[in-house]
């Protein structure tokens, strides 16, 4: 069958013809996209803090396709990959029970929900637990955790949601998802000043995927009590942070990873966020590429496309 596969640590992955998986105890899924994520190009970069595979292996931790069971297709299912047979190839094995996908929600859309919209949802509920008319900051909007978060947020009953990104384009779709105010994070200069005016006085939660300068400048931003949760380092792995802001506040630092949430929590996530999608209270901006177009697919990803990128083995055969 047809894969993109990690050859090399560090390298895009390369077209070519591997053996069908083993379904070895979990499910042999017929693919119709693979979502790309951070996450595989981290786990291919060999450094990855949760480890990588040996090489050569499949990578892409999910996707969208059927189970197969005597030959015969399943229903439209949403899964978990089991590496090294990872979604990028025409089969791959499934991790955990695939979650059936009610009809409407396109395969793009389906497939965004997994690694960006669980922290979206378990980390304003779970771990921040937030409350109805309280106001949420979400950085990195112009990302698809960011707009499923800013979507997310306001279906919680936020009061106010505020959107802080980079790109010009992303901060106007926030503006269209549902954020009543805006923040520029290229310029780092007043930016705890400008995430208190919009935030009008009163800021209670921050949903932050980047860390680094606007991360530090987010949490100074926060009024006491609020709760400040961790999902990412989009801007550094470092970020300095003032320790009498912390405990002067109050405020509570909370970290999210989906590789410690259980499949029971992120399968129930998975089911209200494509319930949103089914009625069309959340939207997600995709881009079907077929997968001859993963190296192309997988440069694009590391330089944030602001949209889901999803590959599918039947595009443009």
């Amino acid at each position: 069958m047809r894969a993109a596969v990690i050859e090399r640590y560090g390298e895009p992955p390369v077209l070519r013809d591997v053996p069908e998986p083993n379904a070895d105890g979990g499910s042999v899924m017929e693919v119709s996209v693979a979502a790309l994520n951070p996450a595989d190009l981290s786990i291919a970069s060999g450094k990855f803090y949760a480890g990588s595979p040996p090489t050569p292996y499949v990578p892409g931790g999910e996707g969208v396709g059927r189970s197969l069971q005597n030959g015969s297709p399943g229903p439209r299912s949403f899964f978990r990959a089991k590496l090294p047979n990872g979604a990028f190839a025409e089969r791959a094995i499934a991790r955990d029970e695939p979650l059936p996908i009610p009809d409407g929600v396109p395969d793009g859309v389906a497939a965004a929900l997994g690694t960006p919209g669980f922290p979206a949802l378990l980390g304003l509920t779970k771990r921040a637990q937030l409350q109805k008319g309280e106001t949420v900051l979400i950085l990195a909007a112009s990302g698809v955790l960011g707009t499923i978060a800013i979507q997310v947020a306001r279906l919680l009953g936020a009061g106010r949601v505020i959107a802080g990104a980079r790109d010009e384009r992303g901060l106007a779709r926030a503006k269209e998802l549902g954020a009543d105010a805006l923040v520029d994070l290229k310029q780092s200069d007043g930016l705890t000043e400008r995430i208190r005016e919009a935030s009008g006085g009163q800021l209670h939660v921050v949903l932050d995927p980047v860390w680094g300068i606007p991360g530090a400048a987010a949490l100074e931003a926060l009024s006491p009590h609020g709760r400040f949760v961790q999902v990412g380092q989009a801007a550094g792995n470092e970020a300095v942070i003032k320790s009498g802001i912390v405990r002067g506040r109050v405020l509570t630092i909370l970290g999210y990873s989906n590789f410690l949430m259980s499949w029971d929590e992120l399968a129930a996530a998975y089911r209200q966020l494509v319930t949103y999608a089914a009625s069309g209270q959340l939207k997600v901006e995709f881009e079907v590429l077929p997968l001859e177009a993963a190296p192309d697919a997988w440069k694009r990803q590391a330089s944030s496309p602001h949209r889901k990128l999803v590959v599918s083995p039947q595009a443009g055969r």
